[in-house]
């Protein structure tokens, strides 16, 4: 499904116009352009939604009907569930689980990014949180990649954007990243997250 279908989608649930929710399902999908497959839905889980598209578009928005809008509910109704034919939301680390481990050199290339780039406290405590929430180095690769630092960083905290090369890119991340059959549309297979909850269903 892509974004207009998801603008759609929210349009007839929540009112209001394609213009007025297109921007946030074009931005969840935005990682399309570093990766053709279902692998690109990085941001499809409560990671994402909380600590991305929360704090660009806020926690709320008014309509063209003139109606408050919850902008999580948005998130998860109208685009990760039916993106996984409401069977599930996954989470971070059902993403990063699928991630092979990171090389020396790479743990380097994080550490000097870290290192180098100045970030102020709640810079850090955004571009940590992947290893907050997983215990693995290699979800850093997801915030210390040229995409993250130049795109998603200077929107939420209104950063300059740094004219520089950058040791680590997008690709980065999907190179590590092996396909599984939950992130088909969620037709076949669970993440490892939803497995144990199915089990009693």
């Amino acid at each position: 499904m892509n974004a207009y279908k998801h603008a759609q989608l929210s349009v007839s649930k929540r009112g209001g116009s394609i213009d007025d929710y297109y921007p946030i399902h074009s931005f969840m999908d935005a990682t399309k352009e570093m990766c053709s497959d279902h692998r690109h839905r990085i941001f499809h889980n409560l990671w994402g939604i909380r600590r991305i598209i929360i704090p660009i578009f806020g926690h709320s928005m008014t309509n063209s009907d003139h109606k408050v809008i919850n902008v999580k509910d948005v998130c998860e109704q109208d685009h990760v569930l039916p993106d996984y034919h409401h069977k599930f939301i996954p989470t971070l680390s059902d993403f990063v689980d699928q991630m092979e481990e990171i090389t020396d050199d790479e743990k380097i290339k994080i550490n000097t990014i870290h290192t180098e780039y100045n970030f102020t406290p709640k810079e850090t405590e955004l571009v940590l949180s992947p290893l907050g929430l997983t215990g693995e180095m290699k979800s850093l690769l997801l915030t210390h990649n040229s995409w993250f630092l130049h795109v998603v960083l200077p929107k939420i905290f209104n950063r300059p954007i740094a004219l520089k090369d950058y040791s680590i890119s997008p690709s980065a991340v999907f190179e590590k990243m092996n396909y599984s059959d939950w992130m088909n549309n969620g037709v076949t297979g669970l993440p490892a997250s939803c497995k144990q909850i199915n089990e009693f269903i």
